[in-house]
Parts: structure tokens; sequence; C-alpha cells
């Protein structure tokens, strides 16, 4: 097996079992990148030099028998992610030349267990895209097929996970930046509840929607990613003191019993014919490994889009306006202040965040704030209920992820609203605060993935990685590659 195309788990064995180095692994990682980078473009920064530095490291530990299961892997990070010294961006020319002074807790936590970073990835600018299309560094093609987009806003993170660019990544989910990806590029991404994961050192888009999560190659490690990363942070007020389980130990508990809820506003006319048949199919899966379903209703879906970019954009406005120029990022040539606050503004942001700035600040202004953004909450709260409701029923719900396989690339970009709702399925979950997961579950007739997802209960990322990890064990979807 080709080192780039091994797991989190099958290369700690080999590590640990000292089939190869983590020299050796990175150095077989960066020679992948330089291949396929041309076609895919995931990354923005790549650190070959500080990889190898951190994989030299590695092997020490390795040899001195300190090593834990992700000493010496090589992965990668959303450049919405602040790593102290190594350029981050946000996929923004705002920020093409912020260096920060530290780094992200969720990369803390990685690299203190002795992590590799190979470099930082592309993602649609500030998060606010669900095709990777609006990052100022360039587009990210779906290793698929490199015609279609790979999703977004993470879209390089799973992009460089299914190119076998990084063993593991990670990214940012505010309205289905993890799931949407993980499903367009044919890897597990999951979103954990809101406060599991810390936001400490995370680019900040829409505070109360932001969530970290892993994507991986299956969810064994979707489960390592994640019990490394969750857990409370002092440094993050919406980080949620709840002890964190063992997510690798109940994997195999299995679904016999488990009660699934189906919501019949998530399986709509609209749906793609290749999307049904592929829930279909995993409906039946389930319902033979001994699952019992349950149709439930969530009736406020409907309101959720709408909902959602109020709230989204209102709070992308206040995050937003500290890049003015003044203390870091870029700055324009002006005559006075406010001239400098324009320019600066105006040559640093991109279309689509422009536009959500605008949406939001109108959404906030005196005379619409009660009709607009105090309204949107209170419907965030109906639909949390629903959820609340729904859950007292069931333990998981079953959903597509995605209403079609990837978009060609530019099919969608100059008709936003088209664009917002590529994320219809995904965008409930985080007005819920609730955790969710994305995995492969079958294919197009061209050749596209198209991902299942998983619903939990509030910090029940444990049951949906059980009922994950007992579809992939009788299906071999997540076992095929990208021909890139």
């Amino acid at each position: 097996m080709n080192i780039f195309d091994m797991t989190i788990h099958q290369l700690h064995s080999a590590l640990k079992e000292k089939q190869l180095s983590s020299v050796e692994a990175t150095t077989a990682m960066l020679a992948r990148i330089k291949a396929v980078e041309p076609q895919v473009g995931s990354f923005i920064t790549l650190t070959p030099e500080q990889a190898l530095t951190d994989a030299a490291s590695a092997d020490i530990r390795i040899a001195a028998g300190k090593a834990g299961v992700l000493t010496g892997i090589p992965l990668a990070l959303k450049d919405i992610f602040l790593t102290e010294g190594i350029r981050t961006t946000c996929g923004s020319r705002i920020l093409e030349n912020f260096i920060p002074p530290y780094s992200a807790t969720s990369w803390e936590k990685l690299k203190d267990q002795g992590a590799v970073l190979l470099g930082k990835l592309n993602q649609d600018e500030f998060a606010m895209g669900s095709s990777n299309e609006s990052s100022a560094y360039g587009i990210t093609r779906n290793p698929w097929d490199t015609s279609c987009i790979p999703g977004g806003s993470s879209g390089g993170s799973a992009a460089a996970v299914a190119a076998g660019e990084a063993i593991a990544t990670l990214g940012t989910d505010t309205g289905g930046s993890i799931r949407q990806p993980a499903s367009h590029c044919g890897c597990v991404g999951l979103k954990p509840t809101y406060g599991r994961v810390s936001r400490y050192g995370v680019i900040a888009y829409a505070s109360s929607l932001d969530q970290v999560g892993p994507l991986t190659r299956d969810v064994a490690d979707c489960a390592i990613m994640l019990g490394a990363i969750a857990g409370h942070d002092p440094k993050d007020s919406t980080s949620v003191d709840t002890p964190v389980p063992d997510y690798t130990a109940s994997l195999t508990t299995g679904v016999k019993g488990l009660k699934i809820g189906l919501p019949k506003e998530y399986f709509i006319a609209g749906l793609d014919p290749e999307v049904q048949v592929a829930m279909d199919a995993a409906i039946e899966t389930y319902r033979r490994l001994g699952a019992e379903f349950v149709d439930i209703s969530l009736p406020h879906t409907d309101y959720a889009v709408a909902t959602y970019y109020l709230i989204a954009t209102a709070e992308a406005s206040s995050n937003l306006a500290r890049y003015d120029g003044v203390r870091f990022g870029h700055r324009a040539e002006a005559n006075c202040l406010l001239d400098m606050y324009g320019k600066s503004r105006s040559e640093g942001f991109g279309a689509e965040v422009k536009r959500r700035i605008m949406l939001g600040t109108y959404a906030l202004s005196s005379g619409y704030y009660d009709a607009y953004y105090v309204k949107a909450q209170k419907v965030r709260t109906l639909i949390m209920n629903d959820f609340m409701a729904a859950f007292a029923n069931v333990d998981v719900m079953l959903t597509p992820v995605a209403p079609t396989p990837a978009f060609k690339i530019g099919e969608k970009i100059n008709d936003p609203l088209q664009m917002y709702l590529s994320d219809i399925f995904t965008i409930p979950v985080n007005l819920a605060g609730t955790c969710a997961m994305s995995l492969p579950a079958g294919f197009s007739a061209g050749g596209l993935p198209i991902g299942l997802q998983l619903i939990g209960k509030p910090f029940g990322e444990e049951t949906l990685l059980q009922a994950g990890y007992a579809f992939e064990q009788v299906t071999e979807w997540h076992s095929r590659k990208a021909t890139i």
C-alpha cells in the first residue's frame, strides 16, 4: 500500500513496528503533494522544512517508546487555524502576509501529540462559501473529477484527504463546511457539538455557529482525531466542560436496536435521484444490521436557510469589522483614516465576503434589527426545539448531506441563492448546535461520491461514530480511491 493511501491507524502501526520512519512517511507525502497539487490546488502554504523537522522529532519520540497514535502522522490544517510563525490567510487577500503570534488550541493539541504539519489548506474566503471558489488563492478541484468543485468551505481539507496529500486534516463547519466537502470528496467528516472542541485561535466567521472538526479516510481515524482535539479549553468561553469519552473504545458496539429517525423534510421532491438511491441503500443496510427506523418531522426546516443567512451574516459583519488596516492585515495607501479603512477593506475582501458583510450590516441596522436578526434568533430556537423533540424518540437521524453530487466549477458562482441552497440539509444542525457526520455511501453514474449524513444528540458523537463504523464495516465506499 502507498503511504499516501494509509489511514492514521495503519500508518501508526507501521511507525510503531519500525516498518518505516516518520521522516520517510513525511517525505513520501511531500512527494505526493508535488505530484498532484498542480491538478488539485489543496494548499495555500506548504511547510516542508518544518514538516521534516517535526518528523525527525517524532522519530526520536517513537524510538523512546513515548509515541501516541498521532505521533509522526503527517496532517494539514484549513488555513483558518492560527499557527504560530506560519502564514495564516483564511483564504483572503486582507491576511495575505499575516503571521500569527500564537496557535489555535486544536492545533496545539495535535502538535503536543507529535503530529507533523504539512501545511495550510485552501478554503472559501473567511469560510464563506459552498464550493471553494471564493478563495483569493485559486480554486481547489475535486480529485474525483477536476472539472468539479470539492465543496466548501473546507474544500482544501477534503480534497487533500481524497487526493492523498495528507493522512487527515482539520476543517471548520459553520453551515456544513466539513460535511458537504466530505460528501463531495468521498471522505469522512464530523461536525462536533457546539462547545465540544475549542474555537480559540480559529479565525471567526459566525461565532455562535462555527465548530472545529476532522476530515479523515475512515470512521476509526475520525474517532482518533476527535479524541485528540475535544475537551474543555478555558481560553474559549463557549467551550463546554464535559468529559470526553474514548471514542475509539466503543466503535464496535454495533447498531442493533438503535432507533434511527428519517425526517420527512429532508427527503424532498428536488433530491437528485442518485442521492435518493444511495440513501435508500443505506437505510436498507442499517435495517439489515438491526437498526429500527422511525419517521419523524422537523417542521421548521424550510426556514433554516433564511435564518442562517441572517444570523451568520450578522455575526460576520461584527467579526470582520476588526479588519480595518490598522492593527494587522492589508493596509491600503490613503490620504486620511476613513479613506484608508474603505480602501483596505475594498481591496482586501472578495465579492462573497463583501456581500455577506453588507447583508449582515443591514440586518443589524437601526429599524431592521428586530424585524430580521431578532426574528431569526426566535426561529433558530424553534429549529433547535424541533431537534430536541425528535431526539426524545430516536438515537440518531439519517439524511442526505447535499441535494446533489458535486457540481461543475463555475456552475453556481453567479447565482448566490442556488449556491446557498447547496447547504439546505446541513445548516439546521449548526443552528441547533448539535453534532453530525458525513460518510461515503455511494457514487453517481459519473463516478462522483455521495455522502450520508448521520445527526446525533448534543454531545452524542460517540453514538454517531458507532453507527458510522457499523455502516463502514459492511460497505466498501470508503475504500475506493480517487484516481488522480
